[in-house]
């Protein structure tokens, strides 16, 4: 196998794929369409410190067609997201295999410790990423409104996140999340844009939400004691600023299901429901020898410290 990265020359490949791939990171699709992977890979061949990276698989005696994929890693971040793989007919073929363990190795380089993505059980990607080292750890669905855009916003008891929201948003997101996703999957809340809903002084729900041009993500929190979820939905998305005709998409996932009968009673439309897959690039290892801290001055030495380092998984 040949593995290179994207080049403007491979442009009419990718324009050509276009609807014959499988899109693994539904937040950025839904939002921004599918011509965000073309986009990307231009923005990846031009501006490589985006962190978008296209990479093309042929074989040796170019027979078949080459495979596509492309990943997503903001700099500094531990987790990546596999976004793109085509076309569809070759992802039961060893290429895909050999495709994603390049990008694991490449951005795994780069720093990124975990690789997710989000699948349909069931498929020829799902057992191929099962293959490439890839695990389920939770599922989710992915619900579109319905809600009638023309509403006109009554008073509402969800406001902008502010600075001062910060530590109760950790608390709830650290009560609700299972701590083997908060392994990979940290909450953004320095730079989080969304909602927050306040009753008596205590945080009982936060949404997270994502704008783009074709769509808005919206991925709510909602503690169990909170009573009229249904009212409190309803309200989120009528009340959702910078709406405008913009199709909302829920992200549930599963250890919030019973969300899902609120969203089916607002009259939500339910996706397939998906696997949310990691691959795990590094892990962290103790060090058998340890070092000894110098007195400073005059003081004692500290007790003998261990530490950690982290060691790529190839």
């Amino acid at each position: 196998m040949v593995i290179r990265q994207f080049d403007w020359r491979d442009l009419p490949i990718l324009l050509r794929y276009r609807h014959r791939g499988l899109f693994f990171d539904n937040a950025s699709v839904l939002t921004r369409g599918e011509m965000l992977v073309p986009v990307g890979a231009m923005l990846s061949y031009f501006a490589p410190a985006i962190g978008i990276y296209t990479f093309l698989c042929t074989k040796q005696d170019n027979r078949g067609e080459p495979v596509l994929g492309q990943v997503t890693h903001g700099r500094g971040e531990q987790l990546a997201h596999l976004s793109f793989l085509a076309p569809v007919a070759a992802l039961d073929d060893d290429t895909l295999l050999t495709l994603v363990a390049h990008i694991i190795k490449q951005i795994g380089k780069r720093g990124a410790f975990h690789l997710m993505a989000e699948v349909e059980e069931r498929t020829a990607a799902f057992e191929n990423l099962r293959q490439a080292g890839f695990a389920l750890y939770i599922h989710q669905r992915i619900w579109q409104s319905q809600e009638d855009t023309q509403h006109k916003p009554n008073p509402s008891q969800w406001r902008d996140i502010r600075s001062q929201d910060v530590i109760s948003i950790r608390s709830l997101y650290a009560s609700l999340v299972p701590a083997l996703i908060q392994q990979f999957e940290s909450l953004p809340t320095e730079s989080m844009k969304g909602l927050v809903y306040y009753l008596d002084d205590e945080l009982l729900a936060f949404a997270e939400i994502r704008y783009g041009q074709r769509g808005i993500w919206v991925h709510p929190y909602i503690h169990p004691d909170t009573q009229n979820v249904t009212g409190r939905l309803e309200d989120l998305l009528h009340n959702l600023p910078n709406r405008h005709s913009r199709p909302v998409y829920l992200c549930i996932r599963s250890y919030q299901s019973w969300l899902e009968n609120s969203l089916e009673d607002l009259g939500a439309e339910a996706g397939p429901l998906q696997a949310v897959m990691v691959k795990h690039l590094a892990v962290g290892k103790k060090v058998s020898n340890s070092f000894t801290l110098p007195a400073l001055e005059g003081g004692q030495q500290e007790i003998t410290t261990p530490f950690m380092r982290s060691e790529s998984i190839e």
